[in-house]
């Protein structure tokens, strides 16, 4: 299964790892040196909850993002679930 949120849409990001050496120049070294840049990836904070649709009387389980549990719980289950088509 995809790593993506059903709500928000989150899906995994591109970005670089960067790798230094040295001591920081207000540590008392020379300065930080970047020696590589390696690519990586950003994984959103994904959750499989089950959310419960008081309006339907029954569960409904979703791979969601921490942020869309927020949503969830600041604009109701059964309006935020419809308007991005889980149920």
């Amino acid at each position: 299964m995809a790593r993506r949120c059903s709500i928000t849409g989150a899906k995994p990001s591109r970005g670089s790892k960067i790798h230094r050496r040295g001591l920081a120049k207000k540590k008392g070294g020379i300065g930080m040196h970047v020696t590589a840049v390696t690519p990586r990836k950003f994984f959103p904070n994904l959750k499989r909850k089950r959310i419960w649709v008081r309006e339907l009387k029954k569960f409904v389980r979703s791979k969601m993002t921490a942020r869309a549990l927020k949503t969830i719980t600041k604009n109701g289950a059964l309006k935020t679930l419809q308007s991005k088509g889980v149920i």
